[in-house]
């Protein structure tokens, strides 16, 4: 090993990530003309849905990375016969099932979490459990130094662990290099693309996008009622629009998930009776909870162009088939990451990439000219 890295480097892929780890090993192995650095743990299942997890090496002294997709479903199993999908809690077991057969011999442990277990249910109102505040301080209290996820909900969940490592990061370099490629005719003059957060909690995040791109942004806000709640939450009563006007403009919605794609009708349906050309979206998590047909429908009626999201967590067979769809490559982004830590280097670079989307945006004009 050279002296130059921490540790041994090892990534352990979990469950249903086997082909994201894959393309990320490819990337290392090539920028350290090395063998593969993928660790294979097995996680047998016994008939009651009971498991464990063994290690076939020695993983003493290493820099470990667990690379986890919480969200996965296309992963199953079988309890009492019955084949079950993976639930975020059956992950969650699982990755802390690997870092007890760890068993405190790494040198370091890194979790890299694209979407946050429990990201949802990060603050408490009345009586409610705290359950992302409490996985976070579990992974801390078993070991992990660093947990890296993207585009967290709330990204001040971290204040559960104050004192250890806790990284969020935006694909947004990302988004923009599929965007022009996918969509080569769009125009970033701000007469003619505005960007839209579609509710108050994305303002942020959007305004990131706005500010880097030097376009105008407008907001939607959820009026609810808070006399109801329906399947844990309040449900929305209407969609209001704040901002300068989007009439002949392409529109970006911008977000961190696309869960039901509830909100997202009323939106879009909003912006063109409001004279939008076209409508493009921005998710880093595509969940899509409640299937692809009513998405199929806004395509029809040309409510909306075309969806980005990227491939850090699971997505099924029938959703890379369509039309509106388009996919983000977020493999080498993340072997950048792991190979940065594995030096003991900073990431700030990676977690701001101001300065490579402006060179990226001036090479795509240079281009076009």
């Amino acid at each position: 090993m050279s002296n130059e890295y921490y540790g041994d480097l090892s990534v352990i892929g979990m469950k249903g990530c086997e082909k994201f780890v894959g393309q990320v090993d490819a990337y290392l192995k090539d920028w350290r003309t090395s063998d593969s650095f993928i660790i294979t743990p097995e996680v047998p299942r016994f008939g009651t849905g009971e498991s464990k997890c063994i290690l076939h090496e020695s993983m003493r002294g290493h820099d470990i990375f667990i690379i986890s997709d919480m969200f996965n479903y296309g992963v199953t199993y079988k309890m009492y016969g019955i084949e079950c999908p993976m639930s975020p809690d059956d992950h969650f077991q699982d990755l802390k099932r690997i870092i007890g057969a760890i068993a405190g011999k790494a040198r370091r442990i890194s979790v890299i979490m694209p979407m946050l277990y429990e990201g949802r249910q990060h603050k408490r109102e009345l009586r409610e459990s705290l359950d992302c505040a409490i996985a976070l301080q579990e992974l801390v209290n078993m070991g992990v130094t660093n947990i890296i996820t993207f585009d967290a909900h709330d990204s001040r969940v971290q204040n559960a662990i104050p004192l250890s490592g806790f990284d969020n990061v935006r694909p947004t370099y990302q988004m923009i290099k599929a965007l022009l490629r996918n969509i080569p005719d769009i125009d970033l003059d701000p007469n003619k693309l505005m960007l839209i957060s579609p509710d108050e909690g994305g303002m942020s995040r959007c305004m990131y996008y706005a500010s880097v791109l030097g376009l105008e942004l407008g907001m939607f806000y959820k009026r609810r009622d808070y006399s109801v709640v329906k399947n844990g939450r309040n449900p929305i009563v209407a969609h209001k629009y704040l901002g300068k006007p989007v009439r002949d403009k392409d529109a970006i919605i911008v977000d961190d998930m696309i869960s039901s794609g509830d909100s997202l009708f009323d939106i879009v349906t909003q912006l063109k009776s409001k004279g939008a050309r076209r409508i493009l979206m921005f998710a880093t998590f595509g969940l899509f909870c409640n299937g692809l047909e009513k998405f199929d429908d806004l395509y029809k009626k040309g409510l909306i162009t075309k969806i980005f999201t990227t491939n850090l967590i699971y997505r099924t067979p029938e959703l890379l088939k369509k039309e509106w769809y388009a996919e983000v490559n977020m493999c080498k982004y993340v072997s950048y990451i792991i190979d940065t830590l594995n030096k003991d280097e900073t990431i700030s670079k990676l977690l701001d990439p101001v300065e490579r989307i402006h060179t990226f945006l001036n090479n795509w004009e240079r281009e076009k000219q």
